[in-house]
């Protein structure tokens, strides 16, 4: 029997993700996060473009929602954290798409709205 919140792990377990839209934040072009999902537990790493080295932590909370913190190494040196709550979702053509509503905790002010989208391989 399938959990209810199986659909995110089948959408998010070991696939890869880019910047669709995130004019406020940090992650943009060349910055490529990882998940791992097992059971309601979340976790990526991602890194490129300005981010040495970042991870994430975090729940599955419905069926189609996540809440995350995450924390980052910028390639200017600087230490960042902050938490998002998003909305697992498919597009027109079947990739996984992730949007999220999101603010930093430590290192910065502010916050904002981002999508991403699954990065397909060749």
């Amino acid at each position: 029997m399938q959990s209810p919140f199986s659909q995110i792990s089948e959408r998010l377990h070991h696939r890869r993700f880019v910047v669709a839209n995130n004019t406020q934040g940090l992650s943009g072009a060349g910055t490529v996060f990882h998940y791992q999902v097992e059971g309601h537990a979340i976790s990526s790493t991602y890194q490129g473009g300005r981010i040495r080295n970042g991870q994430q932590v975090g729940r599955v909370t419905g069926p189609d929602t996540i809440e995350l913190l995450y924390q980052c190494l910028t390639t200017e040196g600087e230490l960042l954290a902050g938490w998002s709550r998003g909305t697992v979702g498919v597009d027109e053509i079947g990739l996984t798409t992730l949007a999220f509503s999101w603010g930093w905790l430590a290192g910065a002010t502010g916050g904002g709205e981002s999508r991403y989208v699954e990065l397909v391989s060749d």
